[in-house]
């Protein structure tokens, strides 16, 4: 059957009405127009967390981690001071992370520091026991919401030898955490190996930019001054988020589409910290 001139117009002037709504149905329905973003989760302890205003320039290198995503990624950064594999669950914050994550996303989980602290009956583990057990409930509670789970073995701190040799602090963890992935068939982000390899290439000297060393009067929230070897400053922040970022694209978890600036400058000014507890 053929349509009158009338006919075909009206339908014209359907059309664009009936496409603009395919968008808010890829969003479930909820309107705004955009498919939701996907998310990368980050499950971690005080080397990635978020740090306020009263911290700075201490620096989480989950803060700088977005400077190297494609605008349509973004962070939700769950990592808190102090926690290790067992305490994050044990005090709901898995849960809690979990109830965000939609298919698609990417839970990124990186423990260790303080599963070593095992004089803490709250927060330490066992490497080949309970540090892979409680892994396991990360990597099944984002593969039960369609997501995918990494492993991130724990960035190094900053410790040399008398000769100069960046050293390894993280006894059995990451290897622990490098058999469970094989285990799993997880993908795993080896960061322990990859900033053990950047600190050697820096050097003792090199290296004091990229951690929380402070002369005294430098910073006003650390009048007298401050020696940590484990948090970073922003550029530490920075050299790990980015290693990070090229490891999950050779990893093949990211796409080139999904990152930027792997090469470029990222100024450590770009950071910013909230000023809210």
């Amino acid at each position: 059957m053929s349509l009158t001139r009338r006919q075909t117009a009206t339908a014209l002037l359907a059309l664009p009405l009936a496409l603009t709504a395919t968008p808010a149905l890829a969003d479930g329905g909820g309107g705004g127009g955009r498919p939701r973003p996907r998310t990368l989760h980050i499950a971690g302890d005080s080397t990635a967390a978020e740090k306020t205003a009263d911290a700075a320039p201490e620096t989480g290198w989950g803060m700088a981690l977005p400077f190297f995503l494609a605008h349509r990624l973004r962070v939700a950064n769950h990592a808190v001071n102090g926690r290790s594999s067992k305490s994050f669950i044990d005090e709901g914050r898995l849960t809690a992370l979990l109830d965000g994550v939609r298919p698609d996303d990417l839970v990124l989980v990186q423990f260790g520091h303080n599963d070593e602290k095992t004089d803490d009956p709250a927060r330490g583990t066992d490497p080949y026991t309970t540090y892979q057990e409680y892994l396991r409930q990360y990597v099944k509670g984002a593969r039960e919401r369609g997501a995918r789970p990494v492993l991130i073995t724990s960035v190094e701190r900053r410790r040399f030898a008398a000769d100069g040799t960046a050293r390894p602090t993280h006894g059995a963890y990451p290897a622990a955490m490098r058999a469970l992935a094989a285990q799993e068939g997880v993908p795993l982000i080896d960061v322990q190996a990859l900033s053990l390899a950047r600190w050697q290439q820096l050097g003792p000297d090199g290296t004091l930019p990229c951690f929380l060393w402070l002369e005294p009067g430098e910073s006003p929230n650390y009048p007298a001054g401050e020696e940590d070897n484990t948090h970073f400053r922003p550029p530490g922040a920075v050299d790990v988020a980015r290693m990070t970022a090229r490891a999950l694209l050779d990893a093949g978890v990211l796409a080139h589409r999904d990152l930027r600036r792997l090469d470029d400058p990222v100024p450590g000014d770009w950071i910013t910290w909230d000023r809210t507890a």
